[in-house]
């Protein structure tokens, strides 16, 4: 892999796509042995399908989420708290995965 470019990041998909397919996988995979994998499997499709990576800069992304979240679960039950609790998590981890897959760990 190339050295991250954060200019580049910003037409990501065109430099970096398959690291972000990577890092994205990786928290997953993360996710999927710690939770129900039922709501893990939910949010991936109908969550992180429609999520936006953006680089803050020093090091640090920050991912952007739908606004709807709970309508787009359907199917799958589960209270506000846990899943405020398990998106914060979920977020988290891509983070830390994209910054480990592009070398920005601290």
């Amino acid at each position: 892999m190339a050295e991250f470019d954060p200019e580049k990041f910003e037409d990501k998909y065109q430099h970096y796509f398959p690291e972000l397919q990577r890092a994205y996988k990786q928290a997953f995979e993360t996710m999927n042995d710690r939770y129900d994998s039922e709501l893990i499997h939910a949010i991936d499709q109908h969550v992180l399908a429609e999520s936006e990576p953006f680089y803050e800069g020093d090091g640090e992304f920050r991912i952007e989420l739908p606004e709807d979240i709970d309508e787009r679960l359907t199917g799958v039950l589960v209270d506000d708290e846990k899943l405020t609790t398990i998106m914060s998590t979920y977020e988290d981890e891509i983070e830390d995965e994209l910054r480990s897959v592009f070398g920005l760990e601290a």
